[in-house]
């Protein structure tokens, strides 16, 4: 990079967290980039997360408000803030030590990166402890389109952003109750801003509870999915810049979200699969959510077709697993 000791905000809201912020403000605080300061904002928590937060005296600068949403508090860091960079983190995740650093050391001498992602550590919890973690590899091309289509662009704690660049988008989408990174990422990009991809992981993301935000609403969570891919696909098609590649893979994330949809809704995921066809009617499903049994189906009979028999056959496999 042209500057090479810019500062770095890392910036944590936090809401009911107390088992967990902690260690995640640890964690901002052991970072080996040492231009960096730590940024809490507690949104009106009711347990004990305001007295861990307030135990780290003069380390970190912090305040504490009203329950206003995650989004507001992610907003009220980005004002507060004064950093070149933002190191967002959730404050049931945590980084590893070198993360800040190492992604710092990974862009390009070009000054026109917008946001920096890497690879995610998934952390799993089974029985009160770790179970296992694995990393999530973000796979070729990278480009982000397509990595966002198919919701490849990793998860909050992953990015560093250029401050300039969110405040140019008008930073976090206050009403946005699910989706929030990939909803922020699309406005990133139709704005013109510049991803970087950066190979080595350093943010943990905790897999813990079935109440996470992308985990209470289903429903929810797959119409706003949808909403972002046809906003996508509008943008850029009239920009034109809807590529065949970028065409199938917001087809293929629909097919995958149809396919889901149908376990609760047969009427929408069909609905689904139509909107689908109009958009590219030779459209091919692919990868493991169409194994190649089920390609045959869906050639022959189409989706509905493809689901039921899918349906029938899910109990026999069951019992073959037992």
């Amino acid at each position: 990079m042209n500057n090479s000791k810019p500062l770095v905000s890392i910036l944590i809201p936090c809401y009911n967290a107390e088992r967990w912020v902690g260690a995640a403000i640890e964690s901002a605080l052991e970072q080996t980039w040492l231009h960096k300061e730590i940024l809490v904002v507690d949104d009106g928590s009711t347990d004990q997360s305001l007295r861990i937060i307030e135990s780290f005296g003069d380390r970190i600068r912090w305040e504490t408000g009203p329950n206003r949403g995650g989004n507001a508090a992610r907003n009220r860091l980005l004002e507060l803030s004064r950093g070149d960079w933002l190191q967002y983190l959730d404050a049931d995740d945590y980084l590893q030590r070198h993360k800040v650093e190492q992604q710092l050391r990974e862009l390009p001498e070009l000054g026109d990166v917008d946001a920096a992602y890497t690879p995610v550590v998934m952390e799993h919890w089974a029985d009160n402890r770790v179970s296992r973690q694995e990393t999530v590899p973000i796979p070729l091309p990278h480009d982000p389109w397509i990595l966002l289509a198919r919701w490849y662009l990793p998860q909050t704690g992953c990015v560093l952003w250029r401050k300039c660049a969110l405040v140019d988008i008008g930073g976090w989408k206050s009403d946005q109750p699910c989706c929030q990174e990939h909803e922020l990422y699309l406005r990133a990009l139709m704005a013109g801003k510049k991803f970087h991809y950066c190979p080595t992981p350093g943010a943990v993301y905790r897999q813990w509870s079935e109440g996470t935000v992308c985990k209470k609403n289903v429903p929810e969570v797959h119409r706003r999915r949808l909403e972002i891919e046809q906003r996508m696909e509008i943008w850029l098609r009239d920009q034109g810049l809807l590529t065949a590649e970028r065409l199938t893979a917001i087809n293929q994330a629909r097919f995958e979200t149809a396919r889901s949809v149908w376990q609760y809704d047969q009427e929408l995921a069909a609905g689904i699969m139509q909107a689908v066809r109009r958009s590219q009617p030779k459209f091919l499903p692919q990868g493991a959510a169409a194994p190649k049994g089920y390609q045959r189906v869906y050639r022959l009979g189409g989706f509905q077709v493809a689901e039921r028999l899918a349906a029938a056959l899910r109990p026999r496999c069951m019992q073959r697993l037992a």
